[in-house]
C-alpha cells in the first residue's frame, strides 16, 4: 500500500489541530477507549460508568460482550459515537474453554472445527437483544490450542455477530456429546488488540493524575484499516455540510481504494473529516479531472473548524 499525490499541497491556514495536539476537552470529545472489560457487568453498565469517570453525556461500546466474558471492549466517547458502525461491524477475536460433557480425541475435534471455518448459520441464543432467526456469519480461522482431559482451549476469529456460546452449544452437537462454554475472552476488535487495553480502574488513576491523554486514544485510529484520502483546507467546509468529494479537493490518497469500499476523509493536519463510499477507484481517481470520487455518510468535523 502507498500514497498517490493529486496535487501538492500543504495546510498553512490557522484553522483545525493535529490530533496530539488538541485540547484534553477535545480529545476527550474525539476519544476512543480500549478497556479490559472485566467479568460480571454488562457493556451497558461499563458505559454507564464511564460517562460518570469522565462526567460525558455520550460513551457507547462497540460489539457487546456478555457480562460472564472479558477482554477488548473499545468504547467511542461523545463525537466520536458517530464511528459505531465502523466499531459494530469489526471483525472480531476470541480465546476461551469449552468444557465438553464426555472425552474426545483430539484429532475428531480438529476434524469437526473444519466444518466451522467460513460461512457459519445460527440462530442467536435466547437472551441475545436481536431476533431469533438463523443468520450466517463468517468464521476466518479456528484453532485447538489445548486439550486437557474434557476441557478445550481454543482461538476464533470471526465476522462481527458471530455467537462463541452458540458455537460451544453447536460443536458439542456435533461432537454428539455436549459442551458448554465455560470462559471466553476477546483478545482483537478489529485493529485493537489486547496490547492496547486499560482497566476501569487506569482510568480513574489517569483523571485523579491529569493523565488522560495517555490513555484516551484518539478516534483517528478507528479508521486505520480503512482507504484514506487527504483533501485541502478549502474544501473541507463543504464535506462537513454533507457534500460529496469532488476530484478538485483531493491532494493525495492511497493507492488500494477500490469502488464502493468504505473510506476515510482526513484533514492535512491528520483530523478525521468524514467517511463515506467511494465512487472511484484509486486509478480513477488519478486519472480524472473531474467527477464526484466519495459520497459523504457520516461527518466526524465540527462544522465551521475550517472557516474558508
Amino acid at each position: 500500500m502507498g500514497w498517490l499525490i493529486k496535487k501538492h499541497e500543504a495546510s498553512l491556514t490557522p484553522f483545525g489541530c493535529y490530533p496530539g495536539a488538541r485540547s484534553l476537552e477535545e480529545h476527550i470529545r474525539n476519544g476512543i477507549i480500549i478497556l479490559d472489560k472485566p467479568p460480571g457487568p454488562t457493556s451497558n453498565q461499563v458505559d454507564k460508568w464511564i460517562k460518570d469517570i469522565l462526567n460525558i453525556k455520550k460513551a457507547s461500546h462497540g460489539g457487546t460482550l456478555d457480562p460472564r466474558a472479558s477482554g477488548v471492549l473499545v468504547i467511542a466517547l461523545e463525537n466520536a459515537t458517530k464511528l459505531m458502525p465502523i466499531l459494530l461491524s469489526s471483525k472480531k477475536e476470541y480465546v476461551g474453554i469449552i468444557h465438553l460433557h464426555e472425552e474426545v480425541k483430539k484429532e475428531k475435534i480438529e476434524k469437526i472445527f473444519e466444518d466451522f471455518i467460513g460461512k457459519v448459520k445460527q440462530i442467536p441464543p435466547k437472551k441475545s437483544a436481536v431476533s431469533r432467526k438463523e443468520r450466517e456469519r463468517e468464521v476466518y480461522y479456528l484453532e485447538l490450542l489445548e486439550l486437557k482431559e474434557r476441557n478445550l482451549l481454543f482461538k476464533i476469529g470471526s465476522e462481527a455477530g458471530f455467537y462463541v456460546r452458540r458455537f460451544a452449544d453447536d460443536l458439542g452437537k456435533k461432537l454428539g456429546i455436549g459442551a458448554h462454554l465455560q470462559e471466553l475472552r476477546r483478545t482483537k476488535t478489529g485493529n485493537f488488540s489486547e496490547e492496547f487495553v486499560i482497566t476501569l480502574q487506569d482510568l480513574f488513576d489517569a483523571k485523579e493524575e491529569n493523565r488522560l491523554k495517555e490513555v484516551i486514544l484518539p478516534m483517528e485510529l478507528v479508521v486505520e484499516n480503512m482507504g484514506k484520502i487527504i483533501i485541502s483546507d478549502n474544501a473541507i467546509t463543504n464535506i462537513c455540510n454533507g457534500a460529496p468529494l469532488a476530484v478538485g479537493g483531493i491532494v493525495r490518497f492511497e493507492d488500494n481504494i477500490k469502488k464502493k469500499d468504505r473510506v476515510a476523509l482526513f484533514s492535512l493536519k491528520g483530523e478525521l473529516i468524514a467517511i463515506g463510499k467511494a465512487l472511484m477507484s484509486s486509478e480513477n481517481i488519478l486519472n480524472k479531472k473531474r467527477g464526484l470520487v466519495v459520497k459523504t455518510d457520516r461527518v466526524l468535523m465540527k462544522k465551521g473548524t475550517y472557516p474558508i
